[in-house]
């Protein structure tokens, strides 16, 4: 595509060269980029993307999209905006055709339950017959193929990408979890979903680097619902009214609020072997009773946020009820068989709000025994350490404090920290290896127990001094069964 069709009714500045030149692609990371590229350097908070113009300039740039006064000597097409992210936006949805106009759209905000409720969702389609494709925390879903990737919600290039491969691919649904970050920095600037789902907000994401203040964390959620149709809302959170004032969509409710579109009416808790789950009956637009395989009152508000999204897709509420009475994400509270004496669930929580969220659900299942793993990661708010320990010795009967990301931190020195408002009435033990941790936590299990596995959730690597080591929990666990089988 020629620069001056790429650039058509976006302003700009053409700083030297020609914008007859043809590109044939986009590149934001100068390592990525090749013969006849558009490189666009893009101003972040951590890395300026204008000091590796020379890079890109070597591996075969044409053109250079910059927001910086910058002196180049090549002999290259130069072209100056006042943002470049967010024409990286706009040029990468003319690129990818606009493939937001090829498929039902959806995404999710909120601070807690994005994953579940993207995954969610996603099954209740694909248990209906159709193809549904998901970007978000744990990576990208396009059929059987599968992308890591590093942030919840990828740079806008990245995003438009995948959604283009989702519509090469015959996907006609796209399920998308979008954050705060991605709202804010415009990430998601010029895509219009067709429905938008608040699920919560809490005081988190705040501090340097993320956002200045709560009123900055709540406009930068709201703005969703000013890019997509229907905004389907949680009624019960405190910042329902926050969300639907910033937004243009039409609003759906779910809640237990007698108000709301649709109602959960009743819950029962069940548990039954390795099932930890819940019974909903539900009101309003969808009248009966859904099996939910994931615990607590907390999973009935993703159920109906789901619920709720596919109701408004026209999909009948008998795939809705077989999708969720068998669903389980990595990391969210996922089971992994140890034991048929005890129960051992995989965790994301990962600060004192998640953590005091799912130990106290835990504990209205009256275990035997909660038995947490957990750590904190290094160079991250001590704050997180002092709230996770405090919690995390307030519901449990027995904590067993690791490793997590250490990342430049001394571990001991991160043990402490988390020891500091630790409730000394739970009994504790310091193991710092996390292997080594989880292996006396199942070779110390006791019938009834539920041993909660916390901090890393779906990840499958630690951070030491830099350097990422293979770690994924599911594997770890596999491993230390076989070496206590080896030793019967």
């Amino acid at each position: 595509m020629k620069l001056e069709k790429l650039f058509e009714d976006i302003p700009y500045e053409l700083i030297k060269g020609s914008m007859d030149n043809e590109i044939i692609d986009i590149a934001y990371d100068s390592r990525c980029v090749k013969d006849n590229y558009l490189f666009v350097a893009i101003l972040g908070n951590i890395q300026d993307g204008h000091e590796y113009i020379d890079m890109a300039i070597e591996n075969g740039a044409k053109a250079i999209l910059v927001s910086k006064n910058i002196d180049i000597d090549k002999e290259i097409t130069v072209i100056k905006v006042e943002n470049t992210r967010k024409i990286l936006s706009k040029l990468s949805m003319r690129l990818f055709k606009y493939p937001q106009n090829k498929m039902k759209t959806i995404a999710i905000t909120g601070t807690k339950g994005k994953t579940t409720v993207s995954f969610m969702i996603k099954k209740i389609i694909e248990e209906s017959g159709k193809k549904c494709g998901l970007i978000g925390t744990t990576g990208v879903y396009i059929g059987d193929k599968y992308y890591k990737i590093k942030n919840t919600t990828p740079e806008s290039y990245d995003t438009l990408k995948y959604m283009n491969e989702m519509v090469n691919d015959k996907i006609h649904y796209m399920v998308m979890e979008v954050s705060s970050q991605a709202l804010k920095y415009d990430r998601v600037n010029d895509i219009i979903f067709d429905y938008g789902v608040f699920t919560n907000l809490t005081q988190d994401h705040i501090g340097d680097g993320e956002h200045t203040d709560m009123e900055d964390y709540i406009d930068s959620k709201g703005k969703l619902f000013s890019q997509c149709n229907h905004g389907i809302f949680n009624m019960d959170d405190s910042h329902f009214y926050d969300m639907v004032s910033r937004g243009d969509s039409s609003i759906n409710t779910y809640g237990y609020d007698g108000k709301a579109d649709l109602r959960a009416v009743s819950l029962k808790l069940l548990r039954d072997g390795h099932f930890v789950g819940i019974e909903m009956d539900t009101d309003g637009v969808i009248k009966d009773k859904f099996k939910i395989s994931t615990p607590g009152k907390f999973s009935s508000y993703n159920a109906m946020a789901a619920i709720l999204t596919c109701h408004l897709l026209g999909i009948d509420k008998k795939y809705m009820k077989k999708a969720l009475s068998d669903f389980s994400v990595k990391g969210r509270v996922e089971p992994v068989w140890v034991s048929d004496d005890f129960t051992l669930l995989i965790d994301y929580a990962h600060n004192g709000v998640s953590t005091e969220s799912i130990l106290s659900t835990i504990r209205e299942y009256n275990p035997g025994r909660i038995v947490t793993i957990f750590g904190c990661g290094g160079n991250r708010s001590k704050d997180r350490r002092y709230e996770m320990g405090e919690m995390a010795s307030k519901y449990s009967d027995k904590c067993i404090i690791t490793e997590d990301n250490n990342r430049y931190e001394e571990f001991e020195d991160i043990a402490k920290d988390i020891l500091t408002n630790f409730d000394k009435k739970c009994e504790y033990v310091v193991i710092p290896d996390r292997k080594d941790a989880i292996k006396y936590a199942i070779e110390n299990g006791k019938k009834g127990d539920i041993i909660m596995l916390i901090g890393k959730g779906h990840e499958d690597y630690k951070e030491i001094k830099g350097v990422r080591y293979p770690f994924d929990e599911r594997v770890i666990i596999k491993e230390i069964l076989e070496e206590l089988n080896d030793n019967k």
